[in-house]
This record gives C-alpha cells, structure tokens and sequence, in this order.
C-alpha cells in the first residue's frame, strides 16, 4: 500500500522547483507553507480539492476582503504544478472568492529633508561610536543613491564593491539575473570612508561580506527593518499626509522617479532612456519602469503635459 506524502513534503517540493527558475516567493512561501500545515493537520491526503483550497483561503483573520482571493490564488498556481505531476487535482476557478487587486499602491518618495532626517538619526544609533551607525549610514545612503533592492544591497560582499572602478557587482539579483550598477563619484567616495572604518573596526567580526556591525558579520533581513522601523517611529514618521507610510523600498521608488523628474527638466527623450534606467534597477520589464510615469502625481502631470503639445502640434500640421 502506497502512503500518500504529506502536503509539507509536496509543498517543499514545489519551493525548491520553483527557486530553480528564479522565483524568490517571499510571501507565497509562507502562506503555502501554512496552507499545507492546515491541509497535514485536518488529516488531508491524496489530491488538492477545491474544497480543501476554499476552506483554507477562508481561515484568514485578515479584514482585507481581498486577502481569501490572495490566498486561493496561491493554492491555485500551487495546483497548476501538482495537476502535471497528479491529475486527479483540482484547480480552484479563478475568481471563485472574487478578483485579487492588481494595482500597486502610490509610492512614498523621499524629500531630501526626510532622507537627511533618515541618515541623521542612524548616526544616533548604538553604539554611538561603534560601527552600527556607520553601516547604516552607508547602507542607506547607497539604498538611496543606487535604487538597489534590500536584499541586493544586503548581500553584497566585499568582492562585489569595486571602489577603484566605482562599479557594483549584482549577483543573482531577482530572476536570477546578475548585472552592474556604476557608482556616483560621491557614493564611491563615501562607501570608500565606510569601508575604510569598518576594516579599522577591530571588534567588528570577520567575513566577507561588505556591510556589517559589531556584533554581526552580515546584515540580516530582520535586524534591517527593525532597525528602519525604529528610527521610522522616532521620527514621527505616518501615512498621515503622506502616500502611505515610508518603507526601506520606497528609497528604490525615490531614485527612480528623481532620475525621471531630472530627465524631464533637462529636455531628454524619457522613452529613449527609460531602458537605460530600467537595466540599471534591474527590471524583468520595462513596463515595469514605465510604471512610475502613472504611480507618481508629478510624473503623471508631467506626462500629461508632453502628451497635450504632442497632440497640440499634430492637430496644427494637419489644419
């Protein structure tokens, strides 16, 4: 008698083919990890039903009546895979809990007071002269100045900074892909002056990765945004009169739409650059860099001016 594996075992089955194409599945992980912990416990075995699926989906505690559609949409792709593998699975319907949201909230982009604001309070943080406050001034500072993704920045090692030529190198970026990413002068220098302090650092632990504190070889996911949090909170730092409450991302938002905003003000073809800039961020597609020219109230407006001259002239050369 075969016994059927445990939804644990197939869900991780699943992760580990889905990490092999590239896929990170940050939030999908967690949920489908919880969903099989559900289907394990109430004694499921064999195929994934839609029943088992919508029951799940409907556990949620959240008052988001979209986040049963969020979840039944990850049990969903989850089933897509198991129906090659099992034809006796069921794929939940799509729309069956309704339609998951697809539009992606407004940014919150940095003023230059509120990034000087940032950077001031972590050289507040402790030890005042140790080199927690020093990593995180640089880990900032480059955030903001390069637009790279958390974990990119995170994960650079000491190989991966290249402050002669001033270059960074991405590797294994998201999707899997590797690029480099060319430093400001000013940046270089300043990650220079950090690297500099951190190697003078004798308490600090060894390792080869670039940033680091004085207790930890490398900067964890978890330690950084507990720590973005505390100085977001004593700054005071709301979504009231704001877009919506600043995250570590949103630094990545601000670098974006500035190199737009200063594109726009020098006169440049924004559609003979904006693939530039999406190589630069390291975008699947540029679409998703053309995303910021509807997310931002100053580049749309901006957008919608040079669309009215460009209808405007066309309406004059045809009278």
């Amino acid at each position: 008698m075969t016994i059927s594996p445990s939804f644990a075992d197939l869900v991780d089955e699943y992760l580990v083919y889905r990490h092999g194409l590239g896929f990170a599945l940050v939030s999908p992980r967690w949920l489908l990890r919880d969903f099989a912990r559900y289907a394990d416990r109430i004694g499921h075995r064999g195929s994934v039903t839609i029943d088992l699926a919508v029951q799940w989906a409907l556990c949620s505690r959240s008052s988001d009546p979209a986040q049963a559609a969020r979840r039944l949409s990850v049990v969903r792709q989850f089933a897509r895979h198991r129906a090659v593998i099992d034809p006796d699975t069921e794929i939940p319907p799509v729309g069956l809990l309704g339609h998951v949201p697809r539009r992606r909230a407004q940014p919150h982009i940095y003023s230059d007071a509120e990034i000087a604001a940032l950077l001031q309070e972590a050289r507040l943080l402790l030890p005042r002269r140790g080199l927690r406050p020093r990593t995180y001034i640089a880990f900032f500072s480059l955030l903001a100045s390069t637009g790279l993704r958390l974990s990119e920045a995170r994960c650079l090692s000491i190989d991966d900074v290249d402050l002669v030529e001033g270059v960074l190198t991405i590797r294994e970026g998201k999707f899997r892909k590797s690029r480099l990413v060319p430093l400001h002068s000013t940046t270089t220098k300043a990650m220079t002056r950090y690297a500099a302090q951190r190697d003078a650092c004798s308490n600090a632990p060894r390792s080869g990765c670039f940033f680091r504190t004085d207790r930890t070889p490398a900067l964890t996911l978890a330690a950084v945004e507990k720590t973005f949090s505390r100085i977001r909170d004593r700054l005071g730092w709301t979504a009231q009169g704001r877009a919506r409450r600043p995250r570590i991302h949103d630094l990545r938002h601000t670098f974006a739409v500035r190199r737009l905003l200063r594109w726009y003000e020098e006169g440049v073809d924004v559609n003979h650059r904006i693939l530039a800039l999406s190589t630069y961020l390291g975008h699947a597609k540029v679409t998703h860099t053309y995303w910021y020219l509807s997310a931002v109230p100053e580049l749309m407006a901006i957008s919608s001016q040079r669309f009215e001259r460009f209808a405007r002239r066309n309406e004059e050369s045809a009278s």
